[in-house]
């Protein structure tokens, strides 16, 4: 996994070893079905591409194709700059935005390990898919 600061985004890459099994702690074929998990961006977003090869970034919730947006990776010349306070940790909101939960309340964010993200991310499109059917 290589992950860091790239300009004004905190970057999460997948290596290719390490992007089955990240797809499934998320369950991402059934999430977004055609995509491929590749990373994470800002700890809101996935980083995703097509079968075609092309990147796009995604909210993690919920993760809807509509919502798809282009993205390019940065350049190999760009610098990653590691910090060590985010290592191995994902931003998370309690109540997720989608949900009403405020982004820049302190007491609405918190701090979880990749694994613990993969649980949340698929509880809460669950949920959002539940609440979806339910108001069509």
């Amino acid at each position: 996994m290589r992950e860091g600061w790239v300009g004004d985004d905190y970057l999460i890459l997948f290596e290719a070893d390490e992007l089955q099994d990240a797809s499934a702690r998320y369950s991402f074929s059934e999430l977004l079905p055609g995509y491929m998990l590749r990373g994470l961006r800002n700890w809101d977003d996935f980083i995703v591409d097509d079968n075609a090869g092309h990147l796009f970034t995604v909210s993690t919730v919920p993760t809807r194709k509509a919502q798809l947006e282009t993205f390019h990776l940065p350049g190999i010349d760009k610098i990653w700059t590691a910090d060590e306070r985010f290592t191995g940790k994902i931003k998370w909101y309690l109540k997720p935005l989608v949900f009403g939960g405020d982004p820049s309340s302190p007491e609405n964010q918190t701090w979880v390990s990749h694994e613990q993200h993969a649980q949340l991310v698929r509880y809460w499109n669950n949920l959002y898919g539940s609440m979806a059917a339910n108001n069509s």
